[in-house]
């Protein structure tokens, strides 16, 4: 039986090269899994670098896996956490499985650092592995409303779980080399914007109170009427708005929220209590 060996993740240039190397073997049709991506991801977040493993046969890259470092509010308290990212075994290498080898030695790792909890979005045939071999919670399928005008108006609501940006962390998700996003004003907040689409509607990363700089992203010149939101937030009320949810066999990937608690009180997340939109997940 093959011996590999499992080392942390590092940032260096040659190592980058070599995981992006690993991504884009593993999934052919992914061609944002570059190095200047990479390089963004796991070293330039202001909240720290990459936390994961690679497993290593010889100097054979065979496997790989990372989480982000990120702070959440967690039951109102500011908390240092993970969001799961990539992971790729090189198809020479598959059903060994390197995966949750990886995965488990990232969360020990992280538990000792002093990380609080993971929290990832899984397609559907990853979420079975997450939550039978790894321990996560299923929180809740992500929504994916599509419709024409504004986005609901924002109430009070009870949340309890929510990533923290501030202007250091936005400035660099909104930096992200392989895609591009606008920003404009819609009912006194900023409205982020991918410039991909789905259906004919334009995707929004989200809609943040923060004040953005100037020239942050290009302003967004004119009027977007058709919009895709993913995510939950409790104080969006889709009700009585131009919005729908767009069928299951329509989208292209239906996300779920996973959720795995690195402390030892047990903790999970109520969806009716979570704030999570796809500024706070890489994937447009």
């Amino acid at each position: 039986m093959e011996a590999y060996e499992l080392r942390p993740v590092t940032v260096d240039e040659d190592t980058l090269g070599r995981m992006a190397a690993l991504l884009r073997t593993a999934f052919p049709g992914a061609a944002h899994y570059t190095e200047d991506v990479l390089r963004w991801q796991y070293k330039e977040n202001p909240a720290g670098a990459a936390v994961g493993f690679n497993a290593w046969l010889g100097e054979e890259l065979a496997g790989h896996y990372v989480a982000l470092p990120h702070k959440a509010l967690v039951n109102g308290v500011s908390e240092a956490g993970l969001l799961s990212l990539n992971t790729a075994t090189h198809p020479a290498h598959q059903g060994k499985g390197l995966f949750t080898r990886l995965a488990k030695a990232t969360y020990t790792h992280a538990a000792e650092a002093g990380f609080g909890f993971v929290v990832g979005v899984a397609n559907a045939n990853s979420t079975h592995g997450f939550t039978k071999k790894l321990g996560f919670h299923l929180v809740s399928p992500l929504r994916a409303m599509i419709g024409v005008g504004p986005l609901p108006r924002e109430r009070a609501a009870d949340v309890r779980f929510a990533r923290e940006w501030d202007p250091a962390t936005l400035a660099w998700r909104l930096r992200h080399p392989a895609y591009s996003y606008t920003m404009k004003q819609e009912r006194g907040q900023a409205l982020v914007l991918s410039r991909r689409t789905q259906l004919g509607a334009r995707y929004v990363l989200g809609r943040r109170g923060l004040a953005m700089t100037e020239g942050a992203v290009p302003r967004e010149r004119g009027n977007v009427l058709r919009k895709v939101w993913i995510g939950l937030d409790p104080g969006m009320r889709w009700a009585g708005s131009a919005f729908v949810n767009i069928p299951m066999r329509l989208r292209p990937s239906p996300l779920n929220l996973i959720f795995k608690d690195l402390t030892d009180q047990g903790r999970t997340l109520n969806p009716a209590h979570v704030r999570f939109d796809t500024m706070d997940f890489d994937i447009l």
